[in-house]
């Protein structure tokens, strides 16, 4: 009995610190896949957290925060429906690649490109 609420504690407690630490990168992301879905359709114009159409607007964290764009969240929204000269890629990658993706960029940003 005391091995059950063992585990059902630590599941709270997993579950938990996903809403303490909203930075952290979900469990559920993958990114290895997330640095090769970057490197097949976004490094043409992020090499290295850069932006080669509008330099202003990088992937780098300082940016993203500027821009209220240093989320999971956010930048999944960005990669989905696109903005400005970015294209949508939605229909063109699946959710679960945009998730990765997102979650490699996040991580990147964090670690300074």
């Amino acid at each position: 009995m005391k091995k059950l609420w063992l585990a059902i504690g630590l599941a709270i407690a997993l579950t938990l610190s996903s809403f303490i630490f909203p930075g952290s990168i979900a469990l559920a992301t993958d990114l290895a896949n997330g640095a090769k879905v970057f490197s097949a359709n976004c490094a043409a114009c992020h090499a290295a957290g850069s932006n080669v159409i509008n330099r202003a607007k990088t992937l780098k964290q300082e940016t993203l925060e500027q821009y209220e764009m240093a989320s999971l969240e956010a930048i999944q929204r960005q990669v989905t429906q696109g903005k400005n000269a970015m294209p949508a890629f939605k229909g063109r990658l699946t959710d679960q690649q945009i998730e990765d993706v997102a979650a490699y960029v996040l991580d990147q940003a964090e670690k300074g490109w």
